[in-house]
């Protein structure tokens, strides 16, 4: 039996197509642009996310090839993101990502309708504007009429599903990311969505990672190359599915992963909501492996920041990758320095993850003189 793990990141998607046993038989990649289109605003165009998953789907089931037929499929997705959906499935909207700014001020706002530590205890979530309720909120105050025309707000496993022709049924960890879930009762608040005024019916189903969801329909099927009968699955966010992947599945351990954002991921066998977790903004949440949970201590500014760089500094390189066939990050990898360099960055290009949740820091680098360069590789020499 193959399976088909799919994931939807910030600033690209990944299809692979793996055996029961965990042997890879193939896999494909796509990009897509974070757009800008105002001060702060950062946000994803879902039609182009599609386009690019669909087409990793197919270049993947393909390149497997039919010996060992896919038979069901998953994916581990980004955080927060959300788009808004009619009931005849147009996309009314752009998606905001996790560090989209126009949501600061509900911030605020929550923190003068609610006691951060009463949320904390519903949610496992410490107050932050970049969850998924802040996004719905902000439609439906600056533009209500998108939020009225919306059949149902999905992050991008939801999503995924529904355009799979599937029910788009929400995990437990994503639907954690929402601000919205009920850590304990694993539903959604009806006090907290009571407060935000947010109808619950606008919101999708929820299940359990590992929940088979329905089959996917033939005529989607044959558009991806896939064959008839395979089973949809329920996800997870991708820094828990991220730790499951590298073995992370019992208390105790951690892992430290790098995408978009740079995380480490914990994983406790019963919900940590103690004043040191909520005073770290460390939020608690559920793990895709049943009856665990995981924290998240992380940056923003990850892997993006090597992308940043590829875009406006590699041109070289990207040329010397097209002619190599190569990938440039292995270009530019290759070429960095073998040591500890004098020029340090700091790296909130978005903004800060834990423990501070700093939304007025930004990025900075440090140590520069007229003899730094692309070479540079070793702290100068010093003297007593």
């Amino acid at each position: 039996m193959s399976l088909l793990g799919i994931d939807i990141g910030t600033t690209g998607c990944k299809a692979i197509v793996f055996r029961e046993d965990g042997e890879l038989l193939a896999g494909a990649y796509r990009e897509y642009p974070l757009q800008h289109p105002q001060t702060g605003w950062m946000e994803l165009d879902p039609r182009q996310v599609w386009d690019s998953t669909r087409e990793a789907i197919r270049e993947a089931v393909v390149a497997a090839g039919e010996g060992d037929p896919v038979q069901a499929l998953a994916t581990s997705v980004q955080g927060e993101a959300v788009t808004t959906i009619a009931a005849d499935g147009e996309i009314l909207a752009n998606s905001p990502v996790t560090f989209d700014e126009r949501t600061l001020p509900y911030r605020d706002w929550w923190a003068e309708q609610m006691d951060r530590t009463r949320l904390f205890q519903i949610t496992g979530m410490p107050l932050h504007a970049m969850y998924t309720l802040n996004k719905i909120m902000w439609w439906r105050r600056e533009q209500p009429e998108i939020y009225e025309r919306t059949w149902k707000f999905l992050n991008y496993g939801d999503f995924a599903l529904q355009r799979l022709g599937l029910p788009p049924t929400i995990d437990y960890t994503m639907a954690g990311r929402s601000m919205a879930f009920d850590l304990r009762a694993n539903e959604w608040s009806a006090e907290i969505l009571a407060l935000a005024k947010v109808d619950v019916k606008k919101l999708p189903a929820v299940a359990p990672s590992g929940t088979a969801v329905g089959v996917v329909p033939a005529e989607v099927a044959a558009e991806l190359g896939l064959p008839n009968g395979v089973i949809g699955v329920t996800g997870g966010h991708d820094q828990p599915c991220g730790a499951l992947g590298g073995g992370i599945a019992e208390p105790g351990i951690a892992i430290d992963s790098t995408g978009t954002v740079e995380c480490i991921t914990p994983v406790f066998d019963a919900p940590v909501l103690t004043p040191p977790m909520l005073e770290g903004n460390f939020c608690c949440y559920h793990h895709v492996t049943p009856g665990l949970y995981a924290t998240l201590a992380f940056n923003f500014t990850g892997g993006s920041l090597l992308r940043w760089y590829r875009d406006h500094f590699a041109a070289l390189e990207k040329e010397e990758a097209e002619v190599a066939g190569m990938d440039v990050y292995d270009i530019l990898l290759g070429k960095a320095a073998g040591g500890p360099s004098p020029v340090m960055a700091l790296p909130h290009f978005t903004v800060t993850g834990t423990p501070w949740f700093d939304t007025a820091s930004r990025g900075a680098f440090v140590g520069l003189t007229l003899g730094a360069s692309l070479g540079t590789s070793s702290r100068p020499s010093s003297t007593a």
